[in-house]
């Protein structure tokens, strides 16, 4: 076996250092926003003198261009900026197509930095070169993430690898794109109307500043990758600690469709993967108190039949019983009880609702509850792009009744942006179930029996995992 026999195409990788200073970061992004804003000049007598067709056309190549120039700005970039770019093109469906299309780029295809660069700093982390360290080594990556890229190997013992080598400097560059908000309000502005781009971008470098430590990550994927162990639809790929660092981050190889091939497939196995991501989210945060928090549709991969693997465990959240409580108990009060003055009780102790504010129980049930739509009724349900588009507006609406009394609390920051990740991806994918009776199996509250086939396996799969479970307990 070769690195090449793993490598459906190869990209020529950008010679091109990444900049990391505050200073030549923020003149790139200003550049960019002098050329956009000059082409847009140069235009507008030709747009003033068109005919309606001909104004359509030009305004259309106008942000055609822009919208390619601010993705590869931003993929050069990474950090901060390449993370908000790649949660634009999956989050904010009212973006304009233009940009949105060429944002969802950077999920999987975002420019590299050069072998020789990623050489240097397997060097510093394993003690040798790749060609030394590995049988088989592609110095093309074939996946770039906001903090590092991803390369094919083989092991000296012939294991196909994943290794994952992170950008020199990239901490720098987190630091730096935390002082250049005002510029990048004036960027993505235009595909961003009505969001304070300001505290989103200071919410992911938070994020981003604790993704660095590679070696933490792996302490997080081999929490997922032993909990869901010989799950029949669920795989974490396991970390090969003798191959890993704080920088470099190496993982069993696996192969399968992206979410863009998904939407080749049939909408049955659409649903079938939609059905398993839910069930990932949910299950790790109810059963296992964790959350992985970096949706995005890159960090999937799909199998035919529901399967589907989980990559990428740099953002995790791990939750106390305490943390669960009033999570638990607005689900149990909103959906089972229907007692809203409880429901909103439970909103208050978790600190998503100022206690005493002066509005309406009615307000606040119709403020909050939209988040509870999948699970109201026990009936079979359709998300629609429309309806995750809705909820992503709502959440970021700065104008509404609730705004002045409502917060997120730092605690569940994470499970809110995976929350808008995951209605996200589901729209997309039109996906259909009955929410409630899946979501009725995992909630521990309930312990509802299975409701659809992969429901049955999981249970299967369960059961022999409590069982494996008492026998170690025998054992020791």
């Amino acid at each position: 076996m070769t690195t090449d026999s793993l490598v459906p195409e190869r990209r020529v990788a950008s010679t091109t250092a990444m900049r990391q200073s505050r200073l030549s970061r923020g003149a790139a992004l200003a550049r960019l926003a002098l050329r956009i804003g000059g082409r847009y000049a140069a235009r507008s007598p030709h747009l003033l003198f068109a005919s309606v067709e001909r104004r359509g056309a030009l305004r259309h190549d106008l942000a055609l261009r822009s919208a390619d120039e601010v993705a590869e700005e931003l993929g050069s970039m990474k950090g901060v900026l390449m993370k908000l770019g790649q949660m634009a093109s999956y989050i904010y469906e009212d973006m304009p197509a233009t940009f949105r299309a060429a944002m969802s780029r950077l999920q999987q295809k975002a420019p590299p930095m050069t072998a020789d660069l990623a050489s240097s700093v397997i060097l510093a982390e394993l003690g040798e070169v790749p060609a030394r360290v590995f049988a088989e080594w592609d110095p093309l990556p074939f996946a770039a993430a906001s903090i590092g890229q991803v390369h094919r190997a083989i092991t000296r013992d012939g294991r196909a690898v994943a290794v994952k080598v992170q950008y020199p400097g990239i901490a720098r560059s987190i630091t730096s794109d935390m002082r250049n908000v005002g510029l990048l309000r004036r960027i993505v502005g235009a595909a961003f109307p009505g969001l304070d781009v300001r505290s989103l971008v200071d919410e992911l470098g938070e994020r981003l500043q604790e993704e660095v430590d590679y070696a933490l990550e792996a302490e997080s994927q081999e929490l997922f990758a032993n909990y869901y162990d010989g799950h029949p639809f669920i795989r974490v790929p396991h970390v090969l600690p003798e191959l890993s660092t704080s920088r470099v981050l190496t993982s069993e190889l696996v192969s399968g469709a992206s979410f863009e091939e998904l939407f080749e497939w049939d909408q049955a196995e659409k649903d079938l993967a939609a059905e398993t991501i839910h069930r990932f989210v949910f299950r790790s945060l109810y059963r296992l108190h964790a959350f992985n928090g970096d949706p995005h549709p890159g960090n999937y991969l799909f199998h035919r039949g529901g399967r589907v693997t989980f990559l990428d465990f740099g953002l995790t959240k791990l939750f106390t019983a305490e943390d669960l409580a009033p999570l638990v108990d607005a689900v149990r009060f909103l959906v089972f009880e229907k007692d809203y003055e409880a429901f909103r009780a439970a909103l208050e102790r978790a600190g998503f609702l100022r206690s005493g504010a002066p509005v309406s129980t009615d307000v606040v049930v119709d403020r909050f509850g939209q988040f509870y739509g999948t699970v109201l009724q026990d009936a079979p349900m359709t998300i629609t792009p429309a309806y995750a588009s809705a909820i992503v507006r709502r959440f970021f609406d700065a104008r509404g009744p609730l705004a002045p009394y409502s917060d997120v609390p730092r605690a569940y920051v994470i499970m809110q942006r995976i929350n808008l990740g995951l209605y996200a991806l589901l729209g997309a994918l039109h996906a259909t179930g009955n929410w409630r009776r899946i979501a009725e199996e995992i909630w521990p509250f309930r312990n509802g029996p299975p409701s659809t086939p992969i429901g049955e396996a999981e249970a299967r799969w369960e059961a022999a995992k409590a069982g494996q479970d008492r026998q170690k307990v025998l054992k020791n």
